[in-house]
């Protein structure tokens, strides 16, 4: 793929909230997790952890948590990525805190990619009750849910998001 290509296949990606009820099969949950390992984190913490949620009535129960988002129910997946402080925090102390936060939403990135890849869809989702999600899933005290990516076939948006154009977020040298 050259840098032409990349830059296509990142602008045909979209935020997707119908989804057509297909399951996904285990290599596509495989390979979004194989993605999701080669992201990039700090010292090589690898610190994030995902809950593959495929069950029904889980995925009902964190759309609630989701504040009634029903694209989280509809999915055949949502992929739940964590922070995992300790794995991070053992290295850096309270910086880690943050690296954790940041190896989570790279990899998150990666798996929304793979997604992509795949020809499947996917919607990013940070709007949670982040007790509910931690109750919902069982998650120890040290790992913070960071978003929520519902996967599946959908149907994409018919109309595209416009974007700012890049010089609005671009400053050189100094701000």
């Amino acid at each position: 793929m050259n840098s032409s290509e990349f830059l296509r296949f990142l602008r045909a990606r979209s935020s997707v909230r119908e989804y057509v009820g297909e399951p996904l099969d285990q290599g596509d949950i495989d390979y979004i997790l194989a993605c999701a390992q080669t992201a990039p984190s700090a010292g090589n913490r690898e610190a994030w952890d995902v809950v593959v949620v495929t069950d029904e009535d889980l995925r009902m129960e964190l759309a609630v948590a989701a504040l009634e988002q029903t694209h989280i129910r509809d999915a055949a997946a949502v992929f739940a990525v964590c922070a995992n402080y300790v794995r991070s925090m053992s290295r850096y102390g309270e910086r880690g805190i943050l690296y954790a936060v940041q190896d989570a939403t790279i990899a998150c990135t990666y798996m929304m990619l793979a997604v992509h890849a795949r020809g499947l869809h996917s919607c990013w989702t940070g709007t949670f009750n982040e007790g509910d999600v931690r109750d919902i899933l069982h998650l120890p005290t040290h790992i913070r849910p960071i978003a929520l990516l519902a996967v599946g076939k959908g149907q994409p948006p018919l109309v595209r998001t416009g974007r700012m154009p890049v010089e609005e977020h671009v400053h050189r040298e100094v701000w």
